[in-house]
């Protein structure tokens, strides 16, 4: 691991704007500029990284934290107890750069930079709310995913992996009561005074469970006559402690929960980690396991795009469109279901490759899939892009330009919608997308006719790249020969012969020791940019396993969107983001 010339770029420049600036440089797998600053300069840093640096950076990608107590790997690291690490993005440039503050002391705090991006509010939220790093001036700081009487900060380290180890949770009536009156929402907590006072204003209580809100979410609408004044979004009830089981779970064990997270995502959760991890053990992944890995992504990315398509139609008010694309979505499981021998969740890429070869027929099993799918899609269109209805319902509804949509961390279809043709697969290549001829299709206004507009072509440039995938698809091994890191492949008579099968067992439930180090590497998954924040310290499992995911600052800008609207368009918006909660909630 060597130290980037970007790094040294930017701290030449740094250098040169804040005169006495103490920075220390980390090498890091992934090569990203990393760069240690003081808790007091951040905020400045950031400011300028974002504005007036030679090569802007003007999207948060991330904001996150790391408990370091109990970590042994530091080397030339500042002493720190809690690290707060913010990774900004330049789509322009093409380029990253990661900052990281040191923080001492249990109870430690550092300035929000909330007034430079305003997307920071919620992943400053999450951070206080998991990890009790506080932010000085941050305007609402409410539990964000965890409920509001919980004690503690889940992601510390001190806090229990497993429920058993919490002891048994009793529900009296007067403690049901109790938390049933902390979750009622009080528009004074969220500094709406003003509005709540408004006698021409009601706020309407949209979830936590309605069928609009493509899962468990709670958005208290502030409503005067019939236009939308104020919207605030509460997360949360889909959490589920992925981030914390994969502190828990060894590096392979790990690979099934990826599932569940952006859960219509199938492997391509699988390949956003494996990638991160791969990267720290060093492994190289065979051509024919890196092609397998891009069909197996591009078909379940159509098939989170069929769901996307007809539940988003029956939004509006279209009730057949839903049925025939569930059909197809079929069509595709029965594949997925031949390949994996599973449907939503295969957990089927490994450390270094995939679990299995492709099975004798799998080739006429594609090719019908597109020969029946690619006109079926004109049908689709014709049927829900091309009513009057839904232009009506759709057309200028939660218009989001580029602009905006960078400065709230948009990734993605959604911002493809835009106009800006940014897709991981073009811009950054993995697993050998660059062999694979397709297009990124963009549209340039922005609203949720445009969003769906753009997935309904992602879709055809899906099969376009499965049917390269069938023609292509090269000889040779399925998973990398590195015994320290890849599962070993089942040999013959393992599960015969004790010998090989204790050889087997270990390599599998135990798994690799990956040297210590940091990655995170960024795929374009089904909902946009997902990437996981891998921090090695040398052992079975990781020591902090962060997820990037789309979903979340996604939800985010919704009051921005749907602002003076009414709520019919709410629920046109909503529909239109393609969001997962637990992608959302982790």
């Amino acid at each position: 691991m060597g130290v980037a010339r970007e790094a040294v770029e930017v701290v030449g420049e740094l250098a040169a704007r804040f005169p006495g600036l103490e920075l220390t440089v980390q090498p890091t797998a992934d090569e990203i500029p990393t760069l240690w600053i003081a808790a007091e300069r951040a905020r400045e840093v950031i400011a300028h990284l974002k504005t007036e640096a030679a090569m802007t950076y003007p999207m948060l990608y991330d904001l996150t934290a790391i408990d370091e107590r109990e970590r042994s790997h530091r080397e030339g690291q500042p002493a720190s107890d809690f690290t707060v690490v913010y990774h900004l993005l330049s789509l322009e440039h093409n380029r990253d750069v990661r900052l990281k503050v040191a923080l001492l002391g249990e109870t430690p705090t550092l300035p929000t930079i909330t007034g430079v991006f305003p997307a920071a509010a919620w992943y400053e939220r999450e951070v206080w709310d998991l990890f009790g790093v506080g932010f000085d001036g941050l305007p609402v700081r409410p539990r964000l995913l965890m409920p509001p009487w919980w004690e503690g900060h889940p992601l510390r380290k001190e806090s229990t992996g497993r429920g058993t180890e919490r002891g048994r949770l009793t529900m009296s009536s007067e403690r049901a009561a109790e938390w049933q009156e902390m979750l009622a929402f009080r528009p004074e907590d969220w500094g709406l005074e003003e509005l709540a006072a408004d006698p021409e204003v009601m706020f309407l209580n949209v979830g936590p469970q309605h069928g609009g809100t493509h899962g468990v979410v709670h958005i208290a609408v502030g409503l005067r006559s019939e236009e939308i004044v104020s919207c605030v979004v509460q997360i949360g009830y889909h959490h589920r402690a992925a981030e914390k089981m994969g502190e828990r779970q060894t590096w392979h064990t790990f690979i099934p929960y990826t599932d569940r997270v952006d859960y219509l995502g199938g492997v391509v959760n699988n390949l956003a980690y494996l990638m991160s991890a791969e990267r720290l053990a060093g492994l190289e992944v065979p051509e024919r396991a890196q092609v397998i890995r891009v069909m197996l992504s591009e078909l379940y990315r159509i098939n989170s795009h069929l769901l996307f398509y007809g539940t988003f139609a029956q939004d509006i008010g279209a009730l057949s469109p839903v049925f025939y694309m569930f059909s197809d979505r079929e069509r595709i499981h029965d594949i997925t279901t031949a390949i994996t021998g599973a449907r939503m969740h295969p957990g089927w890429f490994r450390l270094g490759g995939v679990a299995d070869d492709l099975p004798d027929g799998w080739q006429e099993l594609i090719r019908d899939l597109i020969d029946y799918l690619t006109p079926r899609l004109d049908e689709y269109d014709a049927l829900v892009l091309g009513s009057r209805i839904t232009r009506a319902r759709t057309k200028g509804i939660g218009a989001l330009d580029t602009a905006t949509a960078i400065e709230w961390g948009v990734t993605g279809p959604n911002l493809r919608a835009g106009g800006l043709e940014w897709d991981f697969r073009k811009k950054r290549p993995y697993s050998g997308y660059e062999r694979f001829e397709f297009e990124v299709p963009i549209a340039d206004g922005g609203d949720s006719y445009d969003r769906v507009w753009v997935r309904s072509q992602e879709i055809r440039q899906s099969l376009r790249i499965i049917a390269q995938c069938l023609e292509q698809m090269p000889d040779g091994p399925i998973k990398s020969h590195q015994p320290l890191a890849a599962p070993p492949i089942k040999e013959p008579g393992t599960m015969h012969h004790i010998e090989t099968l204790i050889d087997h067992f270990l390599g599998v439930s135990w798994g690799p020791v990956i040297p210590p180090g940091e990655a995170c590497l960024g795929i374009e998954a089904t909902k946009g940019n997902n990437g996981y924040y891998l921090v090695s310290d040398g052992t079975e499992s990781a020591y902090r396993s962060r997820i990037r995911s789309p979903s979340f600052p996604h939800l985010q800008v919704l009051p921005l969107m749907a602002e003076h609207l009414m709520v019919p368009d709410l629920i046109t918006i909503l529909g239109s983001i393609d969001f997962v909660m637990a992608d959302v909630d982790r």
